[in-house]
């Protein structure tokens, strides 16, 4: 049967574990005899164990004993079963059912961690065909199905949550595919009870918040069991990606708190080509993801969506209280909150913000503006790395931007790219002034700066990258700011007595910033990640100097 061919390995998703490796493995676990139908990865469940294939055949498919069951691969010996969510707690995908009896290698993850640190060579080999395989899943379609209106400002809105969070999933657009009437006749919905979202194992669930999909995903939402923790880090953009990793690294017991997804602002851009190490480029929500899963095997946690809603100081250390109620004391707090995307000043942005309008230009923003006109406001790298992206997808794409010169806050390799691209036409000196359209953006009335011409640009989507502002609004008056909301930290602070900050800490002792957050910082992915590392080492000079060497996990 063609459907015991086993799918070739690409770009290292499906490698073959070496008998040395295997033997490594083998005193950590259990062999287990199958028979043809055996189900050993069960699609919905988490907390799967890890198999190899020593004999016979294992096919993933995606709806398992349904009529709609879907191939995804096939494997036979020496490769192994799973993806990233056996590393991340997740449920799993898809399910892993013997096409051909043999027999198998079972692990514990617990041991298969243990054996991955004992030997690098195998811990990366598995790691780097995990997160291929996830890329994978994700561009097929498989796991999540959202069935939502594309006018639905809660279906867009559950998309980009597991598109930012990198999960899986389909959508089942409610006018355009065939499919939808049929799913909700059988779930017994009515379209008016759109969006709903059909979870791995079966779970239906009628427009969930992204808490409540987090959860039934497995993603790690807020349940603060810890009296207290030595970093608390609140975002987890790069900085406080950075400052996961090396603060638990460094023994620091450490969790982060993110509002969305990891990544942050750079979790959102299609492609980095200027970070050191990935001379092909890595897109910003790989790399957080890598960074989640290094930050984790040292032990940090993360609380994903948990929003920060204020901070105070008290003896013990500093509370921070969530949007959910939970509250969290720890001994120090970096602050990473990043900023938000500033807005255009035009009427009914707010309108169009439902259905129309992004700020970030991934996979998910692209696949809803396919083949249409698109507009993109803004003259740096994020605007220019949109332009590369979407123009692969979009039919045009007008660049406006407001001075004359688009060399003057982009980098010359984005410059040269995107005057080379026939489907991209750049309007200098020019800004929108209006957004037109019904129930959805169909054009933007635009002006011409230096001659005051006003000209009509069609668009059914426009990307907005002019910006943004720190978020910084929950500190209320704890943290000194500068004018704009920024952080101040070191030396452009000051506290009472003669005692100064350290260069990355806040007015308020044990309290650190970084990132775009902080005022004076670069704004650049590279430069996020080196303040992140940089306050770990701040945060051991303030626990040495109050004398609180005592972590909490040495408890």
């Amino acid at each position: 049967m063609s459907s015991l061919i086993e799918t070739p390995d690409r770009y290292g998703a499906y490698p073959r574990l070496s008998e040395a490796q295997i033997g490594s493995l083998e005193p950590r676990g259990r062999r287990q005899r199958t028979q043809g139908g055996d189900v050993l990865i069960r699609e919905g469940e988490d907390g799967y164990d890890f198999f190899v294939v020593l004999d016979g055949k294992v096919a993933n498919v995606e709806g398992h004993g349904t009529p709609e069951e879907r191939l995804i691969s096939v494997h036979g010996p020496r490769r192994f079963l799973g993806e990233l969510s056996l590393f991340t707690g997740q449920a799993a995908f898809f399910t892993a059912v013997v096409r051909e009896a043999g027999e198998v290698l079972r692990v514990p993850v617990r041991r298969l961690r243990e054996a991955a640190a004992s030997d690098p060579a195998l811990g990366d080999l598995i790691l780097r065909a995990y997160l291929i395989r996830r890329s994978i899943l994700i561009g097929l379609g498989a796991g999540i199905r959202i069935i939502g209106s594309h006018f639905s400002p809660d279906t867009r809105r559950l998309r980009e949550f597991a598109a930012r969070n990198r999960l899986p999933y389909r959508w089942i657009d409610l006018e355009n595919d065939p499919q939808a009437e049929q799913l909700l006749r059988q779930l017994v919905v009515t379209p008016d009870q759109t969006p709903v979202v059909i979870c791995p194992g079966g779970t239906v669930m009628r427009n969930p918040t992204n808490a409540e999909l987090a959860r039934a995903v497995g993603l790690p939402t807020p349940s603060l069991t810890e009296a207290t923790c030595d970093l608390a880090v609140v975002g987890a953009g790069p900085a406080g990606l950075a400052a996961a990793v090396y603060g638990a690294s460094e023994g620091l017991v450490t969790i982060a708190f993110e509002a969305i997804a990891t990544g942050g602002q750079a979790g959102t851009s299609s492609k980095i080509e200027n970070y050191l190490g990935f001379p092909t480029g890595i897109s910003g929500g790989e790399l957080a993801e890598r960074a989640v899963l290094q930050a984790e095997k040292f032990g940090a946690a993360f609380r994903v969506p948990a929003e920060a809603r204020s901070l105070e100081t008290r003896e013990e250390g500093h509370l921070i209280r969530f949007a959910d109620g939970s509250e969290l004391c720890s001994r120090t707090v970096l602050i990473a909150t990043g900023a938000r995307y500033r807005k255009l000043s035009v009427p009914r942005l707010e309108e169009f913000e439902k259905t129309s309008v992004y700020y970030a230009a991934t996979t998910a923003e692209a696949l809803m503006c396919r083949r249409d006109p698109v507009a993109i406001v803004g003259g740096g790298n994020s605007a220019g790395q949109a332009v590369l992206f979407l123009s692969r997808y979009a039919e045009t794409i007008r660049l406006i931007v407001r001075h004359d010169d688009l060399g003057r806050d982009m980098s010359r390799y984005l410059v040269d790219r995107i005057v080379r691209l026939p489907n991209v036409e750049v309007f200098l000196h020019t800004e929108v002034h209006e957004l037109l359209g019904r129930d959805a953006l169909e054009a933007l009335l635009v002006e011409d700066r230096r001659t005051g011409d006003h000209h009509i640009v069609p668009a059914r989507a426009l990307f907005v990258f002019i910006g943004a502002t720190p978020c910084t609004g929950w500190l209320a008056d704890r943290i000194a700011l500068d004018n704009h909301g920024f952080i101040l930290t070191g030396r452009d602070t000051s506290r009472s007595g003669d005692e100064r900050p350290l260069l990355l800490e806040t007015n308020e002792p044990g309290v650190f910033a970084a990132g775009d957050v902080r005022h004076g910082s670069i704004k650049r992915v590279a430069s996020a990640v080196g303040e992140g590392s940089m306050a770990v080492r701040m945060v051991w000079e303030h626990l040495q100097k109050t004398g609180r060497t005592d972590l909490s996990r040495a408890r």
